[in-house]
C-alpha cells in the first residue's frame, strides 16, 4: 500500500515542472491522469531520442501515469474535464495563469462545487503581479533568478545550469505543497489553490546566494567549481585529468596534508582557518595542484577517500548510471515503452523502510486509457444519479 494509492490527481500540463511533479505523486501511489490534446499531446512526446518513435524524455517524466485526449476547446470535451476534475483530490496545471479561467476549470470557478479539491498551478512568475502573464522556460528562469550569474568561470560568459533546475524545483516544491495540503484536508480542513513559480523556486533553493547578498549586500559571484567560503573545495587538476574533492572543515584539512606530505601547509598562514583557506583559495589551489600533478586521479582519490576524506571522480552519466551504488539502490529500471521496445530509466530515488518504490505502468500511448477512465467515470455518475432517486 503507497502512501497516496487512494489520491487522484488530474494533471494539464507539458513538458517538465508539471509532469514532473505529478509523476513524483505517482510514484507514491497517486492514481495521476495525464489530460492531453487528441493531436500531438504533451509536447515532449516530440523531443527525442526516440525508441520505436516513442519519447525517452516523455518517458521519463510520465511513468505510473494514465493518459486521456481531451480538446478543451471543444465545450463537450470541457465538460469531461470538468467530471473528471470534480471526481478527484488534485488537480495540477501549469499553463499561463488566465488560461483554466477562461475555460471555467480555475480554481475560484471550482472551489464551491469541490470544497476539498487541492489545485496547484505552475508557472514562469506566479498567478499575481506584474510579470504574472510573462511565459517562460528553464533558461529564462536561470537567467531571471540570478542562477546563471553565479554559474561558469570567473569572467566567463553566461552558463546555464546543464540540469533543468528551475523547471524541476518548481515541481518538487508543487508535490511537497499538494502532499502537505492532502494531510490538511484529511484532517477536515478545505482545499487550497497552490502557486507555484518557476521563479519563486528556483530563489528558494538559492538561499545560500541570497544570505550572501542580505548579509555583505555584494552580488555573489562566479567561482566555478569552487565554494565562496570554503577550501580546498572543487574542481582539481591531477596528473591525468580531473577530480572533485570537499575538505570542508579543519579536520579534513590537516589529513589532506597528511596524504600529500605536507604538514608544512598546516602552519602556512594562509590556510590556517576555513575562512582564511577560502579566502586565499586562488593560491591554495596553484599549490595543490603542483602536489597533485604527480599522481593519477585514481591514486589521489583512492588516497583520499581511504583517509575519510570526501573525493569523487567527475563522472559522465554513463559512469554514474554503471556505478555500484546505483546499482545497489535499484534505482535504473527496465520499462517497456508502447509499441512494444524497451528501455532503461531512473526510477524515484526515495527508499521506503529499505525499498524502492515501484513503477506499476509504464508510460502511456496518447489517450491509452481515455475509454477506461471516462467508461468508469460515466459509470461511476450513472450509480450516483440511481441512489439520489
Amino acid at each position: 500500500m503507497l502512501p497516496l494509492q487512494d489520491v487522484k490527481v488530474i494533471e494539464f500540463c507539458q513538458v517538465a515542472a508539471g509532469p514532473f511533479c505529478s509523476m513524483l505523486l505517482a510514484d507514491m501511489g497517486a492514481d495521476v491522469i495525464k489530460v492531453e490534446h487528441p493531436k500531438g499531446g504533451d509536447s515532449l512526446r516530440q523531443w527525442p531520442p526516440l525508441n520505436g518513435g516513442y519519447s525517452e524524455n516523455f518517458a521519463s517524466l510520465n511513468r505510473n501515469k494514465r493518459s486521456v485526449t481531451l480538446d478543451l476547446k471543444n465545450s463537450e470535451d470541457v465538460a469531461k474535464a470538468l467530471a473528471l476534475i470534480l471526481s478527484a483530490d488534485v488537480v495540477i496545471e501549469n499553463n499561463r495563469p488566465g488560461v483554466m479561467a477562461r475555460l471555467g476549470l480555475d480554481y475560484a470557478s471550482l472551489r464551491e462545487r469541490k470544497p476539498s479539491l487541492i489545485y496547484c498551478s505552475i508557472s514562469a512568475y506566479g498567478q499575481s503581479g506584474p510579470r504574472s502573464q510573462e511565459g517562460g522556460f528553464d533558461l529564462t528562469m536561470q537567467a531571471m533568478s540570478g542562477i546563471m550569474s553565479v554559474t561558469g568561470e570567473p569572467g566567463g560568459p553566461p552558463v546555464k545550469c546543464g540540469v533543468p533546475i528551475s523547471d524541476f524545483s518548481a515541481g518538487l516544491y508543487g508535490a511537497f505543497a499538494i502532499a502537505s495540503l492532502l494531510n490538511n484536508v484529511r484532517r477536515g480542513a478545505p482545499g487550497e489553490h497552490i502557486d507555484v513559480s518557476m521563479l519563486g523556486a528556483s530563489l528558494g533553493v538559492a538561499a545560500l546566494q541570497t544570505s550572501e547578498y542580505f548579509g555583505n549586500h555584494t552580488d555573489p559571484a562566479k567561482l566555478g567549481s569552487a565554494h565562496p567560503r570554503n577550501a580546498p573545495y572543487q574542481a582539481f587538476k591531477a596528473k591525468d585529468g580531473y577530480f572533485a574533492m570537499a575538505a570542508g572543515n579543519d579536520n579534513l584539512w590537516r589529513l589532506t596534508c597528511a596524504q600529500i606530505d605536507r604538514p608544512d601547509l598546516l602552519e602556512d598562514a594562509r590556510f590556517t582557518s576555513t575562512s582564511l583557506r577560502a579566502a586565499n583559495q586562488h593560491e591554495l589551489k596553484e599549490i595543490l595542484e603542483t602536489e597533485f600533478g604527480h599522481f593519477s586521479c585514481n591514486e589521489l582519490i583512492g588516497r583520499f577517500a581511504g583517509a575519510g576524506i570526501p573525493c569523487t571522480p567527475i563522472n559522465t552519466y554513463s559512469e554514474v548510471l554503471a556505478d555500484p551504488q546505483v546499482e545497489a539502490m535499484n534505482w535504473v529500471r527496465t520499462i517497456s515503452l508502447p509499441g512494444g521496445t524497451t528501455t532503461r530509466t531512473f526510477a524515484s530515488a526515495l527508499r521506503l523502510s529499505g525499498k524502492g518504490l515501484p513503477i506499476y505502468r509504464n508510460p502511456p500511448a496518447l489517450g491509452e486509457h481515455s475509454e477506461e477512465v471516462f467508461s468508469l467515470l460515466a459509470s461511476t455518475h450513472a450509480d450516483v444519479d440511481k441512489r439520489g432517486k
